[in-house]
């Protein structure tokens, strides 16, 4: 199963690495993009283990929770997209802007 990631989902990683400069933690950065990145790489084996998403309720959008933050993904026949990749106690919106 292959996986591919929406240019929102790649603007919200990109954004969370963005937070994490400003802070002045690069290290923790770059590590935790990697860590939700390897986290990813382990859906093709199970796709559906995952939870549906609450806002949507529909069986194949669904959400791993990576904490603090929930990667939604599309799963179809035989690819994965990933959506978003938002923090936990946003509710699921796929027209907004990503914000950290």
């Amino acid at each position: 199963m292959k996986i591919l990631i929406s240019d929102s989902a790649f603007n919200d990683l990109e954004a969370i690495k963005e937070f994490h400069l400003e802070e002045g933690m690069p290290q923790i950065e770059i590590e935790f993009v990697v860590e939700i990145i390897r986290h990813i790489e382990t859906l093709p084996t199970n796709p559906e283990i995952e939870r549906k998403v609450p806002e949507f309720n529909e069986k194949n959008i669904r959400e791993l929770i990576h904490p603090p933050f929930r990667i939604v993904y599309l799963k179809e026949e035989k690819t994965i997209n990933i959506i978003r990749v938002w923090r936990n106690e946003r509710l699921l919106n796929l027209t907004d802007t990503p914000v950290n």
